[in-house]
């Protein structure tokens, strides 16, 4: 991901994270190594160049948006697995792709669903070449049965409740980092143990809205 223009920018990431990331309190080395590594400027179009690293989300085409900094940073950190060299994730909603990235960082295998084609397509074309990567277009309330269970789940757009298959999905001891909601969300942890589930709430957020099956379960 090195281009001369990537480590132009390199100030700007350090930048971000210290003053967006870990001021807010978020302070696990891998995951501010890997905000620190993937060049976010090249995820956002042409026209938000300059916005890249603003505290701020921004658009990303047909309606959808790459999340704030620290809202990124944040679920990536609810997730729990810098520790685990061998985990497998699952993310819902490849958007831009960048988030993709952060977790390859991190985890062993990311297997990600975008329900877009036009966004897959151009997810696919910026993460071409790192394999522990595995994309897939279409609706992502269902999950990626064949390959579960996951040491953790990512989603990245907000259903009205939790996706039940998600939930099955999750290992023992995997987290589950959703934002749910209508009017108004809730970012969600939800942990699997050895006797059923845990769940957390984090903080109000804005998400765009889970759409394909979300909507008429």
């Amino acid at each position: 991901m090195n281009t001369s223009a990537d480590r132009d920018r390199s100030e700007e990431r350090a930048q971000m994270v210290a003053t967006q990331i870990e001021n807010r309190g978020i302070h696990d080395a891998a995951v501010l190594a890997a905000l620190r590594a993937v060049p976010r400027h090249r995820f956002v179009p042409a026209n938000h160049l300059k916005q890249a690293y603003a505290d701020m989300p921004l658009p990303i085409g047909q309606d959808q948006t790459i999340s704030q900094p620290y809202i990124g940073a944040c679920m990536t950190d609810l997730l729990r697995i810098s520790n685990k060299p061998n985990a497998r994730v699952l993310e819902i909603g490849t958007g831009c792709g960048y988030q993709t990235a952060i977790l390859a960082l991190l985890a062993r295998e990311v297997y990600s669903i975008e329900i877009l084609p036009r966004l897959a397509r151009l997810a696919a074309k910026r993460l071409n070449g790192l394999r522990s990567i595995h994309l897939r277009a279409g609706d992502g309330f269902a999950g990626w049965p064949e390959q579960a269970p996951f040491d953790g789940i990512l989603v990245a757009a907000a259903p009205p409740s939790i996706p039940p298959p998600l939930l099955e999905q999750l290992t023992v001891g995997g987290r589950l980092v959703i934002p749910v909601g209508r009017d108004r969300q809730e970012l969600l942890v939800i942990r699997r143990t050895p006797t059923g589930l845990e769940r957390e709430t984090i903080l109000p957020v804005r998400f765009v809205p889970m759409t394909g099956r979300a909507l008429t379960e």
